[in-house]
């Protein structure tokens, strides 16, 4: 038997329930994984109050990524699997003890890589690439602009910026959310609720405008930035934690010459599973090389389950929250 957090109405995290079930065999292409450790995100929370563009069908198991332990695979998988440490990327599995997912969807992480590292690493990492190098076409030397840069995909994204030769911009609402950006290693920091903040990023860099935008926020955020970018600019459209989806001036792209993008990578694993897996090896490498670290910031018992959940609901925290599993 194994316990989960089991969804059967979208709500309050306090309306959920850890439960225990059975788990069966794996079956065909698939997988068994002790889990030791799941983190929690914002959307994690917006998906299971119903909030969220995408509605899973109920009953469901919240979360999106976890890390753990192979423990039995199904028919098709290499037995050689079983003992392996991998990282987790599926709905419908995270907040559990243990669970099952298709073989394709776990993939081996560095010997040196903690499971809590690895229960935040792929989503936000992988985001952060695909946004950057397929979507941004970013080239060293030029400046990305991270809006919400305390967050999950911003702090991502200032590491993988700066690890690709970029000057990078971040803009976040406290104090403690610029020092973890800075600890990201910006360049410079800009505070996000400022009244001037469009010359606050002017001034961050040296009176120019910005190339790239990494905008995980939305709202009135996304037009200020917009109008922020240079000739060819381009603005990367990954969510709107901001709460609202921002109603932009078209006339703004042809007047700058500039590119409102978006970034979807769940569909990009589906479409592209090939070039997806390749993104992950390369982020693996900058990790092993010491330039990317996942900020773990708090850590709840399985549980704790419904103040994790509150506390990344908040959108306060800077840095991760997970879960780890007895």
């Amino acid at each position: 038997m194994s316990r989960a957090v089991v969804i059967h109405q979208f709500g309050h995290p306090s309306t959920f329930a850890l439960e225990t079930r059975a788990i069966a065999p794996p079956g065909p292409g698939k997988i068994a994984i002790r889990v030791h450790a799941a983190g929690i995100s914002f959307v994690d929370v917006l998906v299971a109050a119903g909030e969220y563009q995408l509605k899973p069908p109920l009953p469901f198991i919240p979360g999106s990524e976890f890390s753990g332990v192979v423990t039995a695979v199904g028919e098709g998988v290499d037995p050689a699997r079983i003992g392996q440490r991998v990282l987790g990327s599926a709905f419908g599995a995270a907040i559990a003890e243990d669970a099952i997912i298709p073989a394709r969807l776990a993939l081996p992480i560095p010997a040196d890589m903690s499971f809590a590292e690895a229960a935040v690493f792929r989503v936000s990492y992988a985001t952060a690439w695909y946004a950057l190098v397929q979507r941004g076409s970013m080239k060293p030397g030029e400046t990305v602009l991270v809006l919400g840069a305390g967050g999950a995909v911003g702090y991502a994204a200032i590491e993988v910026a700066k690890a690709l030769g970029a000057t990078v911009i971040g803009s976040a609402s406290t104090q403690a959310k610029r020092a973890l950006a800075t600890q990201a290693g910006a360049d410079k920091t800009v505070d996000s609720r400022s009244a001037t903040w469009r010359d606050d990023v002017k001034a961050a860099n040296g009176g120019k405008p910005v190339d790239v935008v990494i905008d995980p926020v939305g709202g009135a955020a996304t037009e200020l930035a917009f109008r922020s970018l240079a000739w060819n600019g381009r603005l990367l459209v990954i969510g709107f934690a901001g709460g609202s989806i921002a109603r932009l001036p078209v006339n703004l792209a042809l007047l700058k010459g500039a590119s409102l993008i978006g970034v979807d990578i769940r569909q990009f694993g589906e479409y592209e599973p090939e070039l997806a897996a390749a993104n992950v090896t390369a982020l693996f490498d900058l990790y092993e090389a010491g330039h990317l670290h996942p900020p773990i910031a708090k850590t709840y018992p399985l549980d704790d389950f419904v103040a994790a959940m509150v506390e990344a609901r908040s959108g306060e925290t800077a840095g991760r929250i997970v879960l780890t599993m007895p």
